[in-house]
């Protein structure tokens, strides 16, 4: 059974900035940043040199990654 608690894009973007928040909390990145767009979430999640826009797909399972280690 899948571990993943979305069933909808707005779901998917919503546990994306949970774990964008849970990962700040750990000291696992210093920042995150959200774009809201009426028909999708972009999100960034610098790092020391440059920050580029993310899907909300990448963005969970990159900070899902971060977050499981």
């Amino acid at each position: 059974m899948a571990e993943h608690s979305f069933h909808d894009q707005l779901s998917l973007e919503e546990q994306t900035e949970k774990l964008g928040k849970q990962a700040i909390n750990l000291g696992l990145i210093p920042s995150f940043v959200v774009h809201y767009f009426p028909d999708t979430w972009v999100f960034y999640i610098p790092n020391e040199k440059q920050s580029e826009p993310l899907t909300p797909e990448e963005a969970y399972f990159r900070l899902k990654q971060l977050v499981k280690q």
